[in-house]
């Protein structure tokens, strides 16, 4: 059952990639996932809105999962946020149907990626908080806080970098270390490297 679902979700997207959101109807993702329409309307009982949707989140939270992937290894807090930033920027600036579709029907994506980026954010955020607690934070500050700060930070960076080149290393480091950690975290010792 799952998986005739699943096959409707990546049939719809195969359909956007191909011809965008707005060109992509019900009767396209059935034949694409080779399931008949009332089979569609069973699993998305809402129609098109909601198959659009539910295909926006899935690409969504597959997107976390990698970036997710791609900072387990960190050590510290610093590297979690550096490669995070960097991983996100590159991975949003190469994924075609992304760009595609924000450059020609940004209304479709926005208002999902706005309803979804709360649960994003706390993702990012509860992530973050046992690093806040290794690192040490600066007195006053409390993890949960610096932890929800710290992601609103991230994703605001990931979408709009501003004068930042997220594909330079020394800046994204000079980015979080300089700025975002600022007065969020304890400093390292005097003489000591960051790492």
């Amino acid at each position: 059952m799952e998986d005739t679902r699943q096959r409707i979700i990546e049939a719809t997207y195969a359909c956007v990639a191909r011809w965008g959101v707005a060109k992509t109807t019900v009767e396209d993702a059935a034949r694409e996932a080779e399931v008949s329409r009332a089979t569609v309307y069973r699993y998305f009982p809402g129609g098109r809105d909601e198959l659009i949707h539910d295909v926006v989140v899935w690409e969504l939270f597959a997107f976390f999962g990698r970036l997710y992937d791609e900072v387990q290894g960190a050590e510290s807090l610093e590297a979690v946020m550096e490669r995070g930033i960097r991983f996100a920027h590159r991975s949003i600036q190469e994924h075609e149907v992304l760009q595609r579709v924000m450059q020609t029907e940004p209304e479709t994506l926005l208002p999902t990626i706005t309803v979804e980026s709360n649960r994003i954010r706390a993702a990012i955020a509860g992530f973050l908080v046992p690093y806040l607690h290794q690192h040490g934070l600066a007195p006053g500050v409390d993890p949960d806080e610096a932890g929800d700060f710290l992601a609103r930070m991230v994703l605001s960076y990931m979408g709009s970098p501003g004068r930042w080149d997220l594909d330079d290393p020394a800046q994204v480091s000079e980015l979080v270390r300089g700025e975002l950690l600022a007065g969020v975290v304890v400093g390292p010792e005097p003489g000591k490297r960051p790492d």
